[in-house]
């Protein structure tokens, strides 16, 4: 008995070690904008969204997929590549609606985290709490090299299974979540449009396409060495890619189940950031719930910040050819950690100068929809390219849910810009 123990923790073991950026790649996309956005499905349309989690996640694994890939066969990140095989416009263009985009996401992760650790803690103000997690992120992401940062990181993802307890608090009807889950629910109705467009652009963010190609870079950077693209490295990378997209979408799963019973059943219908979510949670599920999720958000929070300055920094490092690289000590990428720090500053600052966490989240929104479709373009392109990829080119599935993918995000980003437009 005590071998066949031994065995399956040996197995989990190897398991674990086999995972990396494509986990941590899926664990971030569930930032605390993300937990206000599936809150926010659950409250208003109950289990009626249930659905988007099943239907989003061979779409993330493709494309995420196509980018490791990238980052795999070129050794560079998805900058990089673009910089060396499209014209500067293009590069530049990518470069001009990711910045304010991804500062503005710091900010309203920033915003959700301080929030909650003031009704964890009401004493304290809001504000020192985002200073302090400000602080924390630099310190962390500046003096710790990258092995102990992708530990950090890679570990931090375990915070997220408090949200598949959540939902076991709270008396559920399975027989409506299973056919919520499998039969799609289309409303025509602009607000119920507007969740629908709001899911798609935060599960599927460009900074994510960014960050999955350069951490397989600093992968092999820290493995010293060119790995040979053998089956067995293809299967690993396609592994830890599945994984994590599905550790994602069953998180956004329960939070959207967990609000949409929770919430919905009692008439509270309108939540517009991770605090009310919480709040809310407490007297109608408990104690534990609202501990839970207030935790959750904050692991998150720490999760995805560095994700998203660490995206932006190589974005603009890689466009202007200055040296980057987690795995470098700051003195040796001043420009590289300074992004990163700068980053952090104007997200936290942005939230003290009368621009809400709600409008920061609409705009790079905005800016994610607008710009998701053409890098999905530019994906397609470059693991179409024999030049570029090698024999490592796209499989008829990949194409078929690139495109897929493609297809759902630009009728998104019409979606959303219209929805603004008429609102």
């Amino acid at each position: 008995m005590n071998i066949k123990y031994k065995k399956v923790f040996l197995a989990i073991s190897h398991f674990w070690k086999t995972l990396g950026p494509g986990l941590i790649t899926g664990a971030s996309d569930d930032d605390p904008s993300g937990i206000a956005t599936y809150s926010q499905a659950g409250a208003a349309y109950g289990l009626s969204t249930l659905w988007t989690a099943l239907v989003t996640f061979p779409l993330m694994a493709s494309i995420q997929e196509m980018c490791a890939r990238i980052g795999l066969v070129t050794s560079q990140g998805l900058t990089g590549v673009i910089k060396t095989h499209y014209s500067k416009p293009v590069l530049y263009l990518m470069l001009l609606f990711s910045f304010p985009a991804i500062v503005m996401n710091i900010g309203a992760d920033i915003a959700g985290m301080g929030a909650v650790g003031n009704l964890l803690f009401p004493n304290i103000n809001a504000i020192y709490f985002c200073i302090g997690f400000t602080l924390l992120l630099l310190v962390l992401i500046i003096f710790l090299p990258y092995y102990k940062i992708a530990g950090v990181l890679k570990y931090l993802c375990i915070i997220l299974l408090v949200y598949l307890i959540v939902p076991f608090l709270y008396k559920q009807n399975w027989l409506a979540i299973y056919k919520a889950t499998f039969i799609p629910t289309i409303k025509f109705d602009k607000n119920f449009v507007n969740i629908l467009v709001a899911i798609l652009g935060t599960t599927i963010s460009p900074y994510l396409f960014f960050w999955q190609a350069t951490m397989e870079v600093e992968e092999l950077k820290l493995k010293k060495q060119r790995l040979v693209l053998n089956k067995k490295v293809m299967d690993e990378m396609k592994q830890d890619i599945d994984f994590g997209m599905l550790f994602s979408n069953v998180v956004m799963f329960f939070i959207i189940l967990t609000t949409g019973t929770v919430l919905f059943n009692a008439g509270i219908h309108q939540i517009d950031t991770v605090e009310q979510a919480a709040q809310a949670l407490k007297p109608l599920a408990g104690n534990a719930a609202y501990l839970l999720f207030a935790i959750g958000v904050i692991g998150t929070g720490l999760l995805a910040i560095p994700v998203l300055s660490g995206s932006l920094s190589y974005i603009v490092t890689e466009t202007f050819g200055w040296e980057e690289g987690l795995d470098k000590k700051f003195n040796q990428a001043k420009p590289f950690y300074s992004i990163i720090a700068i980053s952090l500053v104007v997200g936290l600052v942005l939230n003290y100068i009368g621009f809400s966490p709600i409008k920061a989240l609409i705009y790079s929104a905005i800016l994610y929809g607008l710009t998701a479709p053409i890098l999905i373009v530019i994906i397609l392109h470059i693991c179409n390219n024999k030049k570029v990829m090698g024999k490592h080119t796209n499989s008829k599935i990949s194409n078929l849910l690139g495109f897929a993918t493609l297809i759902l995000m630009t009728i998104a980003a019409v979606g959303l810009i219209f929805l603004q437009l008429v609102n």
